[in-house]
């Protein structure tokens, strides 16, 4: 099975993993929210939202197609401030609803050779109300 979001493989063309995020609850000093230093303890301020990462490579036989692969990801981060959420489905079918891509970032320079890469890490969210 192949991985995709919102049914369009952006991470087949190359190795690359998933890996979830934080989860339980958001916790904030005390001190932090009344100003107070002398404050003690921490408060529960609501769950954290479901965040699950993909860092992998672009792999593509020219610089063109590289070029290809990179603007098919980084589209899914330019939606005008508005998150268009999907389905987002790692390589053994695993399904996590109502996801949005909200930062794509290059890890190091494109390699050169017999073909033409580039490390990437991919991080979604569900936001709370979507």
């Amino acid at each position: 099975m192949a991985s995709s979001f919102k049914g369009e493989d952006l991470f087949g063309s190359g190795p690359h993993r998933f890996a979830m995020a934080g989860q339980g609850m958001r916790a904030i000093s005390l001190a932090a929210v009344a100003e107070d230093v002398t404050a003690e303890g921490s408060a529960w301020f609501g769950d954290l939202e479901l965040e699950v990462h993909v860092r992998g490579r672009l792999v593509a036989a020219s610089e063109s197609a590289l070029w290809d692969l990179r603007d098919a990801v980084s589209a899914e981060t330019d939606t005008d401030n508005t998150p268009v959420p999907g389905t987002l489905i790692d390589p053994h079918g695993r399904e996590w609803a109502s996801m949005s891509m909200y930062r794509y970032e290059e890890a190091g320079g494109v390699d050169r050779g017999r073909v033409w890469s580039v490390g990437y890490l991919c991080r979604f969210r569900r936001f709370i109300g979507t």
